[in-house]
């Protein structure tokens, strides 16, 4: 079996299951810089059946963590290595050590052109960096197009990282709608409502949703559904402070973050999924959704979108700066039959078949199989001197 290392900043519940069905086709080792992460806390991950290593110790950084890396490279000895991005030191170090070693690095990314002004100079240091990997594992269209515009050759670009456990998902949003009353007690549920679930940050557009539920509330021609936002965050103190100036105290819900286990349950009893964000490479949130079978209602400037959204038919997408539309497509959903959202739901369903931890294993496969066929991209030594400065230099690219 093909010998394969993949290198994560943290492994979240979405990584091992990647991991997971990797495992199954290659001799995996894995590699985490951090078993933390500052952005979720998630609980314990239990046990791994493949070789799971963490660099950083408490307290350390990643620059503290980049000798362990090497070596763990070493002792692995794969045949490819996969790595997060390209901007961070451990990515810029991985790929040193792939050059070094001649073996092809894939750069794993959700980047867009669109996800942000992009500024010619950086734009140049990018196109550097990203001459020394073989290929690529991207999210979806859009960031196939931004690889290929950083000089990845197309041939070596595949789709599928961007997925999460769909089984999980689906299992719990069923058993969840089965036990109904028993489960909206247990999670202090309302009886129907509108799922957001992010973490409470600027770009997550969150008190444009209240705007926008506001509006929605006095559009709707039956009884309004509520709104339940999960996640934490800085902004929290604003968004009870829009909730108390909208009145909408006894009808929008804060249940803070919710633990991986848990999270089916609060899909499978809602309505639909709202993600109203400014700007996101993707959106792992549409991806458990749809698997939990909802309708989902999109901002356009979702990387999920593009490749996921079908409008009118699963959910739709709507521009993120206009209350009024948000507003209209949850009054749509809000006043549809029974049936009708039990067909979007199910289009969900179908169309995010095609995104599971399994595609995910076959993509990765696939890359390496056809970048071991063709010799190794490699740096001109203009380049590897170039790299090497970036890697001791602050900040990211």
């Amino acid at each position: 079996m093909t010998r394969i290392t993949v290198i994560f900043d943290n492994f979240g519940p979405y990584h091992l299951a990647r991991l997971k069905a990797l495992h199954e086709k290659c001799e995996l080792t894995a590699i985490e810089l951090y078993q933390t992460s500052s952005e979720y806390d998630w609980h314990s991950r239990g046990e791994v059946a493949f070789p799971c290593l963490t660099l950083a110790e408490p307290g350390q950084t990643a620059a503290d963590a980049l000798p362990a890396l090497r070596s763990a490279l070493d002792s692995a000895r794969p045949e490819a290595v996969f790595v997060p991005g390209w901007s961070s030191k451990a990515a810029l170090a991985a790929l040193q050590w792939a050059q070094t070693a001649g073996v092809p690095a894939i750069v794993m990314s959700d980047s867009r052109a669109e996800d942000a002004p992009r500024r010619r100079f950086a734009e140049w240091i990018k196109r550097q960096i990203v001459a020394g990997f073989a290929g690529a594992l991207v999210a979806g269209t859009a960031h196939r197009d931004y690889a290929r515009r950083l000089g990845v050759p197309d041939a070596f670009i595949q789709t599928g990282y961007d997925v999460v456990d769909n089984a999980h998902f689906a299992t719990g949003a069923e058993h969840a709608r089965a036990a109904d009353s028993q489960m909206r007690t247990m999670h202090a549920l309302p009886a129907s409502y509108f799922l957001a679930s992010a973490r409470f940050i600027e770009k997550k557009n969150l008190i444009f949703l209240l705007e926008a539920y506001s509006l929605y509330r006095t559009r709707v021609r039956h009884a309004p559904r509520d709104l339940v936002l999960i996640g934490d965050g800085p902004l929290r103190p604003r968004l009870e402070a829009r909730i108390q100036k909208l009145e909408l105290r006894c009808h929008v819900h804060l249940p803070g973050f919710i633990q991986y286990a848990d999270l089916p349950a609060h899909y499978g009893l809602a309505t639909a999924l709202v993600m109203p964000s400014l700007t996101d490479q993707w959106g792992l949130v549409v991806n458990e959704a749809m698997a939990s079978g909802l309708p989902v209602l999109v901002s356009s400037r979702c990387g999920a979108a593009q490749d996921l959204v079908r409008d009118g038919e699963n959910g739709y997408t709507f521009d993120p700066s206009r209350t009024e539309a948000l507003a209209a497509h949850m009054v749509s959903v809000s006043d549809a039959s029974p049936d009708r959202i039990a067909a979007m739901g199910a289009a969900s369903r179908d169309i995010i078949a095609a995104y599971t931890p399994d595609s995910f294993a076959a993509a990765v496969t696939a890359l390496v199989a056809a970048l071991l066929a063709h010799p190794v991209r490699r740096l001109s030594a203009p380049r590897r001197a170039f790299l090497s400065v970036l890697s001791t230099t602050r900040g990211r690219i």
